[in-house]
């Protein structure tokens, strides 16, 4: 099976590459770095950036330090692939690119929304999508993680591997996970925690719909939950003191030991993969072709 993937160029998604590249045959990597866009701010906005650097500084340092971990460990995308960049995974070159590779399966992380030219090329075996939330309950941005730890919902901390669609993290779900916490997790930790599973469940779903494609679900998310969607301009000030006060106080370590929290856990609706990629990926490591 012919891959290729498309990434943003952070440290997490590089060391997504990496992972799949030690099992499965990788034939391009399209890497979105996005322009900084320059303009005229509002004071609100310079209140809120001065907030972020000073009050809220725990939780963006937290971000950057699961961040560096991913950059220590597996620094640049692997040697001998085909990569091209590109500000926008839209664009005719973009395009382009994916058309030249002529892929069996196109992966999809941190890239902004795709549109219809690249969704129309439809590979043979479709178009996967990696969301760091448990869909359809929480979806959207900017961080899962820190929306549940801001409203206290941390039974639904958990990752989304998906058929992509056109729609913001709504496709029909391959396997989705509930990342469980046992309570004495930094936010450094947690975000780390979600990432590592998220590989992980990526590459099991992969496993399958290399070696098994009828066995591979595809449940619509609409006969699970209707869910909630969030948007990057919702989180302000406002959320973003709540996480802090999750974060400070001990409210997550009685949460998780509580009883409550197991009974939230067991209510969820996930889509389980079946027992035989997982296995066999234990069983014997073997290169996905």
């Amino acid at each position: 099976m012919k891959i290729v993937m498309l990434i943003g160029n952070a440290p997490n998604q590089i060391a997504l590459v990496q992972k799949v590249a030690e099992h499965f045959d990788i034939v391009g990597v399209l890497v979105e770095t996005r322009r900084v866009k320059r303009g005229k701010t509002s004071p609100g906005k310079i209140v809120e950036k001065l907030l972020d650097r000073t009050l809220f500084m725990v939780i963006r340092s937290s971000w950057f330090s699961m961040l560096n971990h991913y950059r220590v460990h597996y620094g640049t995308l692997p040697e001998g692939l085909r990569v091209a960049h590109t500000e926008n995974i839209n664009d005719p070159a973009a395009e382009g690119f994916i058309r030249e590779a002529r892929p069996d399966l196109l992966l999809v992380s941190g890239t902004r929304i795709l549109r219809s030219n690249i969704i129309d090329l439809r590979p043979s075996y479709g178009i996967l999508n990696l969301h760091t939330g448990l869909s359809p309950y929480v979806k959207g941005g900017p961080n899962c993680t820190n929306w549940c730890m801001a409203k206290r919902n941390y039974h639904m901390i958990g990752n989304t591997i998906m058929w992509l669609d056109a729609g913001i993290d709504s496709g029909n779900i391959i396997s989705s996970a509930i990342v469980e916490l046992d309570g004495s997790e930094t936010l450094k930790e947690i975000h780390l925690k979600v990432m590592e599973e998220a590989h992980r469940l990526y590459l099991n779903c992969l496993e399958l719909l290399v070696r098994f494609p009828e066995k591979c679900p595809s449940v619509p998310q609409e006969s699970i939950a209707e869910g909630e969607l969030f948007y990057s301009k919702q989180w302000g000030i406002r959320w973003k003191q709540a996480l802090l006060w999750t974060v400070f106080s001990k409210n997550l370590k009685k949460e998780v030991d509580s009883g409550a929290y197991r009974a939230k856990v067991n209510g969820m609706t996930t889509v389980p993969l079946p027992d035989t990629a997982v296995a066999t990926r234990k069983k014997d490591g073997q290169r996905g072709k």
